[in-house]
């Protein structure tokens, strides 16, 4: 990503939507921007595993976990797959966990937080459906950008 999204709002702020919801970078690049991609999934990660195994092609998966705390949808075996098949980054409306190995893979990841319990794995969700965060809308093909600074996503 070549541009701040604080210079990217400044630039273009009324063609963007400024997600508010304060996120913590886990992952060990800050700054990524993509196509997005989604899942929307409470406390079961498999639709998450399944489609972060197939080419992202730089895309950032939007995850909307409901802002569940109460187990984690990414961990580090589902981040290094994101990584092997080219996934920018991924943003965790809930929690993930393995913090210090996701720290190490190149991959932008964000989160609510983190819980060190797994999530089932019944496959229940959808993905690539619209998903609202703290009042943003997250469609499939919109851009997002993120950074220290938060996440931006065209209207």
């Amino acid at each position: 990503m070549s541009t701040a999204t604080a210079d990217l709002y400044d630039e273009r702020g009324d063609a963007l939507d400024s997600l508010a919801l304060q996120l913590h970078d886990v992952g060990g690049r800050t700054a990524f921007d993509g196509p997005v991609r989604t899942v929307r999934c409470h406390r079961d990660n498999a639709l998450v595993k399944a489609l972060l195994a197939t080419p992202g092609e730089g895309a950032v998966l939007v995850i909307d976990g409901g802002g569940s705390l109460e187990s984690a949808l990414v961990g580090d075996l589902i981040a290094a797959s994101a990584v092997e098949h080219g996934w920018a980054g991924i943003i965790v409306h809930g929690a993930v966990r393995d913090r210090e190995a996701i720290g190490q893979l190149p991959l932008g990841v964000k989160a609510l937080g983190s819980n060190p319990r797994k999530s089932a794995k019944a496959g229940h969700g959808e993905v690539d459906v619209p998903v609202t965060i703290a009042g943003v809308l997250f469609a499939p093909g919109q851009h997002v950008w993120a950074d220290a600074d938060g996440v931006l996503v065209e209207r």
